[in-house]
Parts: C-alpha cells; structure tokens; sequence
C-alpha cells in the first residue's frame, strides 16, 4: 500500500503553488554551492540547476520519513500534515538535511561549472531566480498546478534576458526543452544540457583515468533527450573504458524514480534490481542524474560504488582533478564562440570526427 496519495500530492502541489517549489528550499541552500567561485549575474546564456542537485538531499531525508508511513493507515495523519503545511512549510521539519550531504551534492554542480570553464564556456548564472522546473508535479500528473508553474519559471528566464540555458540533470533538460515548449505559448529559449556543451567543444583530457565503468543511462537522457553519445564519448576521451549492461541507451532501465514519493518500496526493489544488472558487468558505476545517483547508491551493496559522471569528468579534464571545495581561479576569457551557433566549439574543431 502507498503512503496517503491524496495528501502527498496535495502537499506537493500546494507547495508548488504557494512556495514555487514541490520541497521548498531556503535561498541560502539553493545558491551555496556558488561561493568562490565569482559567477556573474545573469546574461544570454545561463547555467540553470532548476534546483534538482540541491534538492536530492531533501529528497533522501523525506522519502525516508514517507517510508515509515507506507502500509501504515495514517491518512488522518497526512491529512492534517496538509492542512498544518499550507500555513508554514513543513519542509524544513520532514525533510532535515545534513551539511556534508549537502557538500556532496553543491560539490558536483561545482565541478560542472569548472569543466565548462575550462572548455571556454561562457555563462552566468541567476542566483534566487534559478527556480524548480516543476518535474516531480508534472510527473505525479499535477497539471493544471504545473502549467502556471512553468509559465511562471518561463516568464521569469525571458525577463532576465534569458536566451541560452545550460541544464545540469536530466529532470530539468526534459522540462526546458521538451515540455514547457508544449505548454508555454510562445517558449523560445535554445536548451542543452552540460554534456551535449561540454562534447560540441571538445575538451581536451588533462589525464587518462585507466578505469572501467558500467554506464546507467537516466531515462529521461536516453529515451527523450536522446542524451546518449556525448557522456560516453567525453568518459571515453577520459580514458575511461565502459562495460555496457544489456539493458542501455534508449533500453535503459529505471532507478525507481521518483516513485519513491508514493511507493517507497516499490522504488527501493526497482533500485535493487538495476543495481545488480549494474553491478554484473562492474563495480563501479556511473550515472548523470541526482536522482539516479541517489536511489541506486542506497541500494549498492558493499564492494560498489555509484559516483556521478561529472566526478569522473573532473578528474580527467580538470588540471588539478576534481579539487572538491577549492574555488578553481577564473580561466582567462574564452574566444568569442562563433556567432551563427552560440553552441558551437572553437572553429579549428569544428567538423573534427567523433572518436570511434
């Protein structure tokens, strides 16, 4: 039996209405990650979390509280949860997080930033204005709540000057590039996600990594992204050898989430079964998804070790490896990119063959 369904959703969504956000972060959690590191306000083109790296501690914390409600009859309960949360965010108090799992997190977004300067990136960033994309509303099937969501999200990137953003998981690439257009009348904005960036520009590896990895391909990136090549190329430039599980690419198979906002062990059995498909071909795993990083690491069993593909990347493109914490020094300013295509590489590697 799942957790209260009609009061879950009806959190979900009020907070969504009320809060602009399904687990409602404090601007200072949202925007930690950025310090050292001198990103500058806004501009064309933006680098957009959408809030999801910084949410999955949040998430972890409230998927194991919903955990211990599941099969338990607690409607009643749930019930006056909603009503007590449309007053004051209960989030804080359901959802407590702590500060190194937070860092674990803020220090991937950190690294992504890095790799990107390195390849000659330009981008700002939009601080308290980097809102949720409204991803888990839409997936739970909140509709009408989602739809003025994301007019809202898209109203605000447009009257920021908003052109170009560079997405940083697969949740919000999905959202900014292939379900607000459907919703949003008159949505324009050109959206990639760091991966595809990153592979148009060819970074050159500062190091061959020498390890072998399994790849699990995020749902969202494989089948309606079609995210597929460019994290496979960028690992294999790296030096990183990759093991493929029979069900990949476009095939992949689920993490189990986010069901785990409503069933809690189904998602935990669905985890455990990719897990091992995984953990057949490699012990090392690696993902390009917070959430998918998530779910499977609480799964993994001793002896395998799920790390996000931007910890690989750092330490292979980065000059001092991944340097966690350690606000990297700003690149001298790239060459402007060419004007035709604000996403294409520098022009002596455009054309350049993909490597076999």
């Amino acid at each position: 039996m799942p957790v209260p369904i009609d009061s879950t959703l009806g959190i979900l969504g009020d907070n969504l209405r009320k809060r602009r956000s399904a687990l409602p972060l404090s601007r200072r959690v949202v925007t930690e990650w950025t310090r050292g590191l001198d990103l500058p306000r806004g501009g064309p083109t933006v680098l957009y979390t959408g809030q999801m790296w910084q949410m999955v501690p949040a998430i972890n914390a409230m998927s194991h509280q919903l955990a211990k409600y599941e099969n338990a009859g607690s409607s009643r309960m749930f019930r006056f949860a909603r009503s007590m949360n449309r007053l004051v965010n209960l989030t804080p108090l359901l959802a407590r997080t702590r500060a190194k799992d937070r860092r674990a997190y803020n220090d991937r977004l950190r690294n992504i930033v890095r790799l990107l300067r390195s390849a000659g990136v330009e981008f700002g960033y939009l601080f308290e204005k980097d809102l949720y994309t409204g991803a888990l509303a839409y997936d739970e099937g909140l509709d009408r709540v989602f739809v003025r969501h994301a007019e809202y999200v898209y109203r605000t990137l447009r009257n920021a000057g908003v052109r170009r953003v560079i997405t940083v998981d697969p949740h919000t690439t999905n959202m900014l590039r292939s379900v607000y257009p459907k919703l949003v009348p008159g949505y324009d904005l050109d959206v990639r996600s760091y991966l595809e960036v990153l592979w148009e520009h060819r970074p050159n590896a500062a190091r061959k990594l020498g390890q072998e990895v399994t790849i699990h391909d995020s749902c969202l990136y494989a089948r309606a992204e079609g995210v597929i090549e460019p994290p496979r190329r960028l690992l294999a430039e790296g030096g990183v050898t990759l093991v493929e599980p029979e069900l990949s690419g476009a095939l992949t198979f689920c993490c189990g989430g986010p069901l785990e906002t409503l069933f809690p062990s189904k998602s935990a059995q669905i985890a455990q079964r990719r897990i091992e498909q995984l953990a057949a071909c490699s012990p090392n795993v690696v993902t390009a998804c917070p959430l998918c990083l998530a779910n499977l690491s609480r799964a993994a069993p001793a002896g395998v070790e799920v790390r996000d593909i931007s910890d690989y990347l750092s330490d292979a493109y980065l000059p001092n490896g991944g340097s966690p914490r350690t606000g990297a020094a700003n690149p001298a300013p790239a060459a402007p990119l060419a004007s035709e295509s604000p996403w294409r590489a520098p022009s002596d590697r455009v054309g350049r063959p993909l490597a076999p």
